[in-house]
Order: structure tokens, then sequence, then C-alpha cells
């Protein structure tokens, strides 16, 4: 197997010292255009690169950002952390992406890695079971920063990006209120996460500030796509049938519509649906899915605007939010 080069080979090779070797690689000053080129040369050939590892203990910090996501398989987190890469290509960082797999335990594996490699800054989405942010908060305090992402604390005072679910909900719920909607499933995420609560309670108040007894509304808990299915399916055994469907999520969305297909539910005509989607789900399905925009691209922007900041010396806690928009599908009917 080839032996990497390191700075004592070039050393050796070139019987030089190493100081010159590694001060001839950083173009410094006090060392000769003929020099500098000659050590290049033989770096170029010999393909040299530097140990970052080394620099990293040297200089106690690296050029890297830790992301930690409960899943890399989603459409959201996908183009969050793709947004983030961008980001930090442009501005000479790389990412070291985990995935906590919705667990707990992993999740503070990953972060043990992320000190380990001496990140400079991490972006965190929690599990839905994580109740202990300690010790992300313990990284912060030592001049670590880190920026919470769309799943964040409930309570604790530190940096969070996240879409305004407030305003997600409340422009779906307008929606159907507009379309007359008279009986609702609504089905929502784990009811433990500060992003369901947030989303539900908007909701909710929409119609009880609006529509007072006019709208009864059947909400359902789904923490994944087959209780979602399960959930839908129900729901239509009733006399009363829903005439729309509200989905928190894209994983609920996947899970609904695979009880509408079952059930041949003629969509928009016998029930109307509408989702929170990042955007891609809705397009899969005839006709295309109505929904909230909550997009996971411009969080990432955001958030990394947020942990240069930071890195900059801001030391002021920030809650940011990404706009919601509505965007029109085929699935729920022009309203009259």
């Amino acid at each position: 197997m080839k032996q990497n080069a390191t700075l004592k080979k070039l050393s050796e090779t070139l019987g030089l010292s190493i100081s010159t070797i590694s001060r001839a690689l950083k173009s410094h000053p006090d060392i000769s255009e003929a020099t500098r080129v000659k050590v290049l040369e033989l770096a170029n050939v010999m393909e040299y690169e530097p140990n970052t590892n080394a620099i990293n203990l040297r200089t106690n910090n690296s050029r890297i950002f830790g992301v930690i996501v409960p899943v890399i398989s989603n459409y959201f987190y996908d183009s969050m952390i793709a947004s983030l890469e961008e980001e930090t290509r442009l501005h000479g960082y790389s990412l070291l992406i985990l995935q906590s797999g919705d667990d707990p335990v992993v999740e503070l594996s990953n972060l043990k890695l992320c000190k380990q490699n001496r990140v400079a800054g991490v972006f965190a989405t929690l599990t839905k079971r994580t109740k202990d942010v300690s010790p992300f908060l313990r990284l912060q305090e030592n001049d670590v920063p880190v920026i919470f992402l769309d799943k964040v604390p409930a309570e604790q005072q530190c940096n969070k990006i996240c879409v305004d679910d407030k305003a997600a909900a409340t422009l779906a719920a307008e929606a159907l209120m507009m379309r007359k909607k008279k009986n609702i499933l609504a089905i929502f995420g784990n009811s433990s996460m500060s992003i369901t609560q947030e989303r539900s309670r908007a909701f909710s108040a929409y119609f009880e500030m609006n529509a007072q007894k006019k709208v009864k509304l059947l909400i359902k808990e789904a923490d994944t796509p087959a209780e979602a299915y399960q959930a839908t399916l129900k729901a239509f055994q009733c006399v009363k049938r829903p005439d729309a469907i509200f989905c928190m999520s894209d994983e609920i969305l996947t899970g609904v519509m695979k009880a509408v297909q079952q059930l041949k539910i003629d969509v928009p005509a016998e029930a109307g649906i509408i989702a929170i989607s990042n955007g891609i789900i809705p397009q899969y399905y005839h006709p295309e899915i109505t929904y909230v925009e909550t997009s996971g691209y411009k969080l990432g922007k955001l958030a990394y605007t947020r942990m240069m900041a930071c890195l900059a010396g801001s030391s002021f806690i920030q809650n940011l939010k990404v706009d919601a928009v509505l965007v029109n599908g085929g699935s729920l009917a022009p309203v009259t």
C-alpha cells in the first residue's frame, strides 16, 4: 500500500527542515520563491495533503460543521442539507452529516462524534423523543455554536430556525374554510414535539375564531405513515365521512394517500386534501396536492446565515422563521 506523503518525507527528499517545508507550503514571505516552487512541485508529485486532524488538534477548531438529522432519506432534510452544503462549500467549510434514526441515544453518539472532530458548529434537528438538550447547550458554552432546525427545543433559550408553523397551519385552515368544508379530518404528528403543538394549536384556533360551531374537526395523532393510513381508513368508515383531510407533514400525507387510493375516494369531489409539505411529495399524485410550502432549502440558507453570525461573535439568541406559502394544486376545488 502506498504511504501518504508527510512533511517529514518532503523534508528528507529536499534536504530542508520541516519548518521550512511548512512555511513554503503556506507561502510564507520568509521563504524564497525558488524554494517555494521546489517544495510545491514535490508536494504535487508526492500527492501531499495536510493532516487535518493534526491541524484541528493544534488550533482546537476545524472548518467542519456537524449536521444531525433524524433521517437523511427525507425530502425536507435532503433539501436542507443540500442548501447547507452549497453555503459551506462556497465559504471553505465541509459538513459532517449524521443521522440519529430518531433515537436519542444515537443522537448523543452523533454529538460525541462532532466533539471528537472538533467541529466549528452544529446544526441539529432533534428526535421525536429528545427531552434533554443540555448536552447540546454545554457544547455551546464551549464556544461551539449550535443551531436547532425544524424540530427544536420548546422552552430552552437557544438559536432556533423553524418554518413559521403557526402561519402554515393557519393558511391551511383558511384554505379549507374558504371552500366551506364542514367535516375535516386533521392528522398531526407526535404530540410531544413543539412543531406538532404549534401547528395543532394554530389550526384549531382558526376554526374556533372564524367558524364557531359550523365546522367539525376530527383531530388524530399519527407518528408514522402507517398510523396515518389507519386513521384515514377508520375516519371514512363513519356514517358522516370527512369532506376534507389536513395532513401536518409529508410523512402523514403518504399514509393518507395510500388510504385514499385504496378507498377510491374522488379527490377533490368527495374529499379535498391539503398538506404542509416541502413540495416534492404533492407532485407525485393526481391531482397534485395543494400544500403550504415549508422549504427545507430556505431553512438551510437561514440557518447558515445565523451560524456565521454566531462565529463572528453574535451572542444574543434568535428564533427565526421561514415564511409559509400556499401552493395550489388540484386536490382542493376552486373557491366559489
